[in-house]
């Protein structure tokens, strides 16, 4: 076999995919981030704009829709209302605002913290915006997954989280929390602290609501 490596990848993203379509999610598998904005921006939106006449989008907090372009992309959809969740220049109490009202858009797009092997999705959340969008509120979520955050099960997906993705993002975010020097999970009491609430999505409801997007390539955190 000439890629053994690429062999492994593919095979492991065919099998999980597998598991989300049993677990009622929409599974994806694309190349790598610029395959993923084609498929999100040229593909999903337009035809959901066409056929369940979505007219609203949204976000939850991800790198790998920056790092893909699928969130610049998402904001240049003509006729699509964008409800801009990282702008910046707006003021805290705003931002929140919007977070609320992205809970009622047709669809929202964010990644997710781990994927299980057998098709869960894990997440930690800090201001539970994106927990919450996951379980209830949009009409359509779509999830982008870059092929580092599948795991085996649910304790190593907890792992991942706290002692990985959270310090990284605590990093990202100049927060003042223990993490950030120890490197790993402290289980702080900081005011500062983005591990807040958890939630484990083990199937879509209703079926095919929440549309899985595996990227061959490593993304996010």
């Amino acid at each position: 076999m000439d890629k053994p490596l690429d062999a492994f990848h593919e095979g492991r993203l065919n099998q999980l995919k597998k598991a989300l379509a049993r677990n009622n999610f929409e599974p994806y598998i694309v190349s790598g981030a610029g395959a993923a904005r084609t498929l999100v921006v040229d593909e999903l939106l337009p035809r959901m704009m066409q056929d369940e006449h979505v007219k609203s989008a949204s976000f939850g907090g991800s790198m790998t829709l920056v790092h893909s372009g699928i969130y610049e992309g998402v904001k240049a959809v003509p006729e699509l209302e964008v409800l801009d969740t990282y702008d910046t220049s707006v003021p805290r109490f705003e931002v929140l605002n919007i977070r609320r009202k992205a809970l009622l858009s047709d669809v929202f797009l964010t990644g997710t913290n781990a994927i299980t092997e057998d098709g869960r999705l894990v997440n930690l959340d800090g201001t539970g915006n994106r927990v919450a969008a996951l379980a209830f509120g949009p009409r359509f979520v779509i999830v982008v997954v870059g092929r580092n955050k599948i795991v085996p099960n649910l304790d190593a997906a907890f792992a991942r989280i706290k002692d990985h993705a959270a310090p990284v993002n605590s990093m990202r975010l100049d927060r003042k929390t223990p993490c950030v020097k120890t490197l790993r999970c402290e289980n702080c009491t900081s005011p500062e602290r983005i591990c807040n609430t958890w939630a484990i999505t083990e199937k879509s409801w209703p079926k095919n609501r929440i549309k899985v997007i595996l990227i061959d390539q490593e993304l996010g955190f």
